[in-house]
């Protein structure tokens, strides 16, 4: 496979770490996010609404002749949606929430093909938080790191001291799959020059 003559991905999301995975995989791609009203579109279980709303970020990027790949990622505690909290304080409540626990990260994955070819993928890893200490909570809530990230932590930066296990893909919870971005773009004919 020569790297050099592979098609240009565009990815349909704004996170600098699936793009981080996607430079890591050395596939050429553009970013270009998709600018969606996610109101109302994620309907169903947490994995469902990954799943729905990958393929709505991916076709709301795609014109025709273009690999477009979306992700979305979801993080449940007991199937209760926690989303990216909307300030410090509701962060800290997240972790609260997550210390001493498990609580599972669902990421869906959608690529669209030149042609028009849809295929998603839907993988979900478990996550055991350490029982935290007040300080810890109040610590990594002040940083910030999580207020960007579905249900307020990152377990690639600071939020990997949270975390005590990690059952499932590591990089379903950074949230791009990526073997199982590679198996479909292999199956789809992507790096056999597409179609």
């Amino acid at each position: 496979m020569n790297r050099d003559h592979l098609p240009l991905l565009v990815l349909a999301s704004e996170s600098p770490r699936r793009a981080e995975l996607l430079e890591k995989l050395g596939l050429p791609f553009v970013v270009r996010p998709a600018k969606l009203d996610e109101t109302g579109l994620a309907k169903g279980s947490p994995g469902e609404s990954a799943l729905q709303l990958a393929l709505a970020k991916a076709e709301a990027c795609w014109s025709p002749g273009e690999w477009t790949v979306g992700a979305d990622t979801v993080v449940a505690l007991d199937q209760k949606v926690l989303g990216k909290p909307k300030d410090l304080q509701e962060n800290h409540r997240f972790l609260a929430m997550l210390s001493g626990r498990a609580h599972t990260v669902y990421t869906g994955l959608a690529l669209v093909s030149p042609k028009g070819e849809r295929r998603r993928h839907l993988e979900e890893a478990r996550v055991f938080f350490r029982a935290l200490s007040a300080w810890e909570l109040e610590w990594y809530a002040r940083s910030g790191e999580g207020l960007d990230k579905a249900g307020g932590y990152g377990a690639q930066g600071l939020g990997m001291v949270l975390v005590e296990k990690i059952e499932g893909d590591f990089f379903t919870v950074m949230g791009l799959p990526v073997s199982a971005l590679w198996k479909a773009l292999g199956s789809m004919g992507y790096f056999g020059g597409g179609r």
